[in-house]
């Protein structure tokens, strides 16, 4: 029915020229190299001396009246630059790694979470201005997302593998947070998902709110979309709408407020103020409880994620994942979208004052992190840590990193800056 504030990823410094209304038969196609030159950065959320970060040790509990998904609370104390503010509160995904109820060391070992994790499918299907389906020389133009669901269940994201903060296998968002958390966590504490493939739906869009490129053999390569429009498509308007793929997904059942859904795309970029593109954000569908869960507001926690054909960009290891993984840690970091910072200018020049932690990394030239699995490379994205935006120095994770998997994309902790940070 609304949706929270979003997280987004990856703008890419594209201008999009208006979409086709003109006397061109093919005004909206663009050349598929159209994005290829772009230099990715960053289209985030709005608000929400390094060293002297102090992370709490006790957890708060979780977020009391919602129905959602599991979550825990802490804080920690890092001064903001214009000293406006001192303790900061976080919620994160799963059970928490600290003392309950008290200031001791002591942790919380033998805690895992497991967290269904339906799989959507959303199709685009390009229509002409009459609402037809739309042909060009003889190719239906149709970009189905149904055939990447398999190789991305078999992706980092969901599959487990080998990483140095996990003694076992385990899956790449919570080999993230067992590295922030390391010196606190058992060997059983993880935060698991449980894949499992949900209806596929379909997008319609009528000509005049999209763009398109082909690839050679006359097939769709890649959807550019007005965010506006988007946005409109995927959430419901009401709570009993089924027309647009979320609506459809929860009064269909197949994603619940307990789960951690992927509405996956394929190839399908937003355009926002005339630039192109979003890749990727994570939020919640709100809708109104009922007697059933007590009257609770009920979050459906979701990512719009976009598969990433390798070589439509010019970083050959942005691609796959990329944007799945990016969305699903920050998922894992942020679920709710409001954990404020101090306000910080990441290395890669975004100025934020939240707990996203793949917006501080995403567009640097090591951004991507290669995992080869089942005879396959991947690419997800590093991660900034939590050390990183409380200024804790020494870093207290895993190895006294700010980033993982890769500890050197970032060596030191955020420096907190005015609000807007001021040049």
């Amino acid at each position: 029915m609304r949706f929270a504030a979003m997280a987004t990823m990856l703008i890419l410094a594209v201008p999009v020229a208006g979409y086709g209304q003109g006397t061109s038969s093919n005004a909206d196609q663009v050349s598929i190299d159209y994005v290829r030159s772009a230099n990715p950065h960053m289209l985030h959320s709005g608000t929400a001396s390094a060293g002297g970060g102090y992370l709490g040790k006790r957890s708060n509990g979780n977020v009391l009246g919602v129905d959602s998904i599991a979550n825990w609370s802490s804080y920690f104390y890092e001064a903001a630059a214009d000293g406006s503010q001192y303790t900061w509160s976080y919620t994160m995904v799963g059970s928490s790694p600290l003392a309950k109820g008290g200031d001791s060391d002591e942790d919380s070992r033998g805690n895992t979470t497991r967290i269904n994790a339906p799989v959507i499918a959303v199709n685009i299907d390009l229509r002409n201005y009459d609402g037809t389906p739309r042909y060009l020389n003889g190719v239906r133009l149709y970009l189905a997302a149904t055939q990447l669901v398999a190789p991305v269940l078999s992706s980092p994201v969901f599959e487990e593998t080998s990483y140095d903060s996990s003694e076992d296998p385990t899956q790449f968002m919570d080999a993230v947070m067992r590295a922030e958390f390391f010196h606190k966590t058992g060997d059983d504490w993880h935060t698991l998902l449980s894949p499992r493939v949900a209806t596929a739906r379909t997008i319609v869009l009528i000509r005049g709110t999209y763009q398109f490129a082909t690839n050679s053999d006359g097939t769709v390569a890649y959807v550019l979309v007005d965010e506006g429009t988007f946005y409109s498509k995927l959430f419901p308007a009401t709570p009993t709408d089924t027309t647009t793929p979320i609506g459809a997904a929860e009064n269909g059942g197949d994603i619940r407020t307990s789960d951690i859904s992927t509405f996956l795309f394929n190839n399908v970029f937003l355009t926002s103020g005339g630039a192109c593109c979003i890749l990727g954000f994570h939020t919640y569908d709100v809708e109104p409880g009922n007697a059933k869960n007590g009257w609770q507001e009920r979050r459906y926690v979701l990512n719009y994620s976009s598969w990433i054909t390798p070589g439509l960009f010019a970083d050959p290891n942005f691609a796959d994942i990329t944007a799945l993984s990016h969305e699903m840690t920050e998922t894992f970091n942020d679920p709710f979208v409001n954990n404020a910072t101090p306000w910080y200018l990441a290395p890669n020049g975004n100025c934020q004052n939240n707990l996203e932690t793949g917006d501080a990394i995403e567009g640097l030239p090591n951004a991507e992190y290669t995992i080869s699995l089942h005879g396959t490379l991947w690419h997800p994205q590093n991660e900034a840590l939590l050390q990183w935006f409380a200024g804790v120095t020494p870093s207290s994770a895993r190895d006294h990193a700010y980033s993982y998997p890769d500890p050197t994309v970032l060596t030191s902790a955020a420096v907190p800056v005015l609000p807007g940070c001021p040049q």
